[in-house]
């Protein structure tokens, strides 16, 4: 008897929940009883503790071992979206392969739970920041347990743990001591509103990312962290590492290292410039070759100098400069700038090649925090600074040609040429130097050497990268280990037995009115006495970022529980570096770079054996929101073009729209064009969709699955709610293939060949992470085993279902149970194959009469004419065009092709 080809009917009920705005109402699938499989299997798998990895002391060692690590969530109101689990999902495929393949396996999860959204929810609500946070953890355990990932719960982990954060401040008080953090009065984000300091990537045009409330740049005594000492370690170590070459890229420009010169101009005040009669303006440069080309100076709005450097006429309009330029963010400044603005201070300084006084400006294209917050502008040979020359008619000299003019042209046509030549213009017989022929490197070289010779500048190494400012004026983060005697600023450490030094109770998380955090309010807090000198003490009032308990948390999975130290060294030496580390691309410098340098301290320190924490790093791709379809209308309600001035957009339904071969069009007016646009998933958008109800229509399983076969990890991704049907279809038939009577013969070779194709292809791909084709694999085998004849063998089915495990692993521990095992599937062995079966050594023949198609038959690849000609007769649909016909000619290709060649 032949099995059912066609799959299961799917019937369906009403179930609440929506996934997305215009999604409706899904309905729960009956298409196999997943809800109580699923339910049943992670309460087996918490209270067993399937996959608790136990302590070292309990491992056998000589097994391999996988860390298999995803960046842990900051657990949110809202709880998990979809894209979330797109990244979990993958490294519990990996988690669970591994198991299976006999290794070791570290799989856990915590939460990063410090932060500004917790304690902006505590001013909005009154709420402790504490008693969020929990909730908020509760709600993403239950997700994160409902979609069935294999994390070992007993190695939980929160940020805002004290026995968490006593570690975070044991290693502050490490970098204190080396003098890796020091303070430094710096230009800061201060955005009065929500009474802290941001970060930069914290600040969009300007405003705040949340809330979008004003921000000035003002300076501000901060902690810093010395992360500029690592930058080349930071860059060396890049090459070993299995990441992808775009991450290294952005690692490498955000390090930024350039090799220049340092060249020092001295200063010639103009009226009213209180700049000393010996003052020197530093600048960094990269192509000390152009020196001669120098026509003007930049500093920067928050330069040191610039006020001294201001002349009496200027004083007003470099001051309203500079209050101005405290409003942008520094990418408003640099990239997103079209236009050049600047102000003549009033004073010159001396180029040291020229002996001309050149003008020094103030420009906001110029930051206080890179180099020495001055350059040299060349505006022949810059693109910012021949914009800048352009606007404010300032001289701009060649001095560079292109190498293939010899000598060079003055023609400007070509300016600004930023590339490297000849020098040309640049020479100087009373100063001693000529550069003239020389090509770019030569030329810098002279220069560097003529700069040393006359103690007015020498080579330099100058970074992008700045030191970590690493303070917020908040309430919900680390309390720093630092006090200060009474009437001193001068910081000293906390005894390190008196750690976790632990945040205060307190119902009062509104800002302190000045640049301090809160817990400048808390009066009782900040000022102590030393029980054992009877000093008074001032605690520091700044708490640390987010990123602080970020930094090394990977560590802290190794043992939780030790109360005596960060980790023991066998337990370091044993797990690091981590094997796999999965997180968003978003990620990919800030918190790569922090937790790299805290690592590399820690390596210094004896603390950890490996120089790199995250050996191999995958970054996925980003799941937007369903498809969007918009229309434009202007005010009187007729349709127009995107761009038109009047124009309004308004959303249509999917159902109203049809494509065709010049893009989406309204299906009741085809002349009108509908924009078709996927989104990133955000509530302002209202495009989130929530995974809790796909699981509640179609089972964790298929949520899983769905998010693998939407193709390859690392690409984006648009959702479609309605296509999880297709991946929930192909789990009922596999629970029906499983649970429709079983065989015990023996499977036969064409069976076990596509068995072992199977494993062949779903290990490989697996192995790859392209999840996608290794679900087609196993969908591929699906098909074939309904079309096999009689009862499938329960030895062909067994393989498949721990091959499923990995991906639906509900689905498949409920369907080992069914196929006879008591026990959980977790660390069956991983199944293998038999390359002698994946040899094919039969064809389908393709049978010829008279050079026309008549069907096929299979034969041996090896079989010879007279074995072929008989199958091929046998053939009923070429049979009847041979009978009675006398056969004149056969030709038979071996494996290719036989033809019947016939008379009448």
């Amino acid at each position: 008897m032949r099995r059912c080809r066609t799959p299961p009917q799917v019937h369906t009920q009403s179930v609440k929940g929506t996934a997305g705005k215009d999604s409706g109402v899904l309905s729960k699938s009956t298409a196999y009883p997943f809800s109580e499989l699923e339910a049943k299997w992670q309460a087996f798998w918490l209270e067993h503790k399937t996959f608790r990895t136990p302590e070292l002391a309990e491992l056998d060692t000589s097994r391999p071992k996988a860390y298999i690590l995803d960046m842990f969530p900051y657990p949110s109101g809202a709880g998990l979206h979809v894209g979330h689990p797109e990244g979990y999902t993958a490294t519990d495929i990996m988690a669970r392969l591994r198991r299976m393949q006999g290794h070791n396996v570290l799989h856990p999860i915590g939460w990063d739970a410090f932060g500004l959204p917790a304690e902006q929810y505590a001013l909005q609500t009154g709420t402790h920041p504490a008693v969020t946070t929990e909730r908020n953890i509760a709600r993403f355990r239950q997700q994160l347990q409902a979609l069935g990932f294999s994390y070992d719960w007993d190695r939980e982990v929160c940020t805002t743990d004290p026995d968490y954060y006593r570690w975070t401040q044991w290693i502050f008080l490490q970098l204190f001591k080396r003098g890796l953090a020091y303070q430094a009065e710096v230009p800061v984000n201060w955005c009065p509103a929500l009474g802290t300091v941001l970060a930069n990537e914290e600040v969009i045009d300007g405003k705040s990312e949340r809330g979008s409330h004003p921000v000035v740049r003002l300076p501000m005594k901060q902690w810093m962290l010395r992360i500029t000492a690592y930058a080349d370690r930071l860059l060396e170590d890049l090459e070993g590492l299995d990441w992808a070459d775009s991450i290294k890229d952005m690692q490498r420009n955000w390090i930024g290292r350039s090799e220049g010169a340092l060249i020092r101009f001295a200063v010639q005040g103009g009226p009213g410039a209180v700049v000393g009669g010996d003052a020197q303006l530093e600048v960094f440069t990269t192509r000390p070759d152009t020196l001669f080309g120098a026509t003007y100076l930049v500093v920067a709005p928050e330069h040191a100098l610039l006020g001294a450097l201001t002349s009496g006429v200027q004083r007003a309009a470099v001051a309203a400069y500079v209050k101005a330029a405290a409003a942008k963010s520094e990418l408003e400044r640099t990239e997103l700038q079209k236009k050049k603005t600047g102000v003549f201070t009033g004073s010159h300084a001396i180029n040291p090649a020229t002996g001309e006084a050149v003008p020094v400006w103030v420009a906001d294209y110029v930051l206080g925090g890179y180099g020495s917050g001055a350059i040299m502008a060349v505006p022949a040979h810059d693109a910012r600074d021949y914009e800048f020359a352009t606007a404010f008619d300032l001289p701009v000299r060649r001095v560079v040609a292109p190498a293939a003019d010899g000598v060079g042209r003055d023609s400007e046509s070509d300016l600004p040429f930023t590339g490297e030549g000849v020098a040309v213009n640049s020479t100087a017989e009373a100063a001693g130097l000529s550069l003239d022929g020389l090509d770019t490197a030569a030329a810098a070289a002279r220069t560097v050497a003529w700069l040393a010779q006359r103690a007015c500048g020498e080579a330099k190494v100058s970074y992008k990268l700045r030191d970590w400012l690493f303070a917020r004026q908040r309430y919900w983060g680390e309390p720093f280990p630092i006090v200060y005697a009474e009437g001193s600023d001068e910081p000293m450490a906390v005894d390190e037995g008196d750690l976790p030094l632990v945040l205060p109770e307190t119902d009062d998380f509104r800002p302190s009115g000045t640049p301090e955090s809160p817990l400048a309010n808390i009066t009782s807090w900040v000022n102590i006495t030393d029980p054992q000198t009877g000093q008074r003490l001032r605690r520091e009032t700044s708490t640390m970022p987010q990123w602080a308990g970020s930094c090394w948390y990977y560590l802290r999975y190794l043992q939780p529980w030790n109360a005596e130290r960060l980790v023991d060294p066998a337990a370091e030496r044993y797990w690091l570096p981590v094997d796999l580390y999965v997180g968003g691309a978003e990620h990919a410098v800030l918190h790569l770079l922090y937790a790299r340098f805290w690592h590399k301290v820690l390596f210094d320190l004896g603390v950890v054996s490996t120089r790199e924490p995250f050996q191999r790093l995958v970054s996925q791709g980003m799941i937007l929101g369903e498809v969007e379809y918009t229309v434009f209308q202007d005010s009187s309600g007729a349709y127009v073009d995107e761009g038109d001035p009047d124009a309004t957009p308004v959303r249509v339904a999917e159902a109203d729209v049809e494509k065709t071969g010049r893009g989406h069009v309204l299906r009741a007016d085809p002349g009108v064009l509908v924009n078709a646009r996927a989104h990133k998933m955000s509530k302002s958008r209202g495009n989130v969709v929530n995974p809790d109800d796909v699981v509640a229509a179609y089972g964790a399983d298929s949520l899983r699955l769905y998010e693998m076969f939407m193709g390859p990890l690392r690409d984006t991704k648009v959702w479609n709610t309605r296509s999880v049907d297709g991946v929930h279809r192909f789990l009922a038939r596999v629970f029906r293939m499983c649970t429709g009577g079983l065989s015990d013969d023996p499977p036969s070779r064409e069976q076990l060949r596509l068995l072992h194709a199977t494993i062949k292809r779903v290990t490989d791909e697996t192995e790859a992470l392209r999840f996608n084709t290794g679900i087609a694999a196993m969908m591929e085998f699906v098909n074939g085993v309904f079309k096999w004849e009689g009862t499938p063998p329960r030895a062909a089915l067994e393989p498949f279902v721990l091959l499923l495990a990995p991906y639906a692993p509900h689905l498949a521990e409920e369907m080992w149970q069914v196929l006879g095992h008591s026990e959980s599937l977790a660390y069956e062995s991983w199944p293998s194959y038999d390359e002698a079966l994946l040899v094919q050594d039969t064809v389908n023949l393709p049978v010829q009469v008279n050079g026309k198609l008549r069907g096929a038959v299979e034969v041996r690849k090896d079989a010879e004419q007279p074995a072929a000609e008989e199958a091929a007769r046998a053939l009923p649909s070429a049979a009847k065009f041979l009978d009675g016909k006398p056969v004149r000619k056969v030709v038979y290709v071996p494996g290719r092709i036989l033809n019947f060649i016939v008379g009448k």
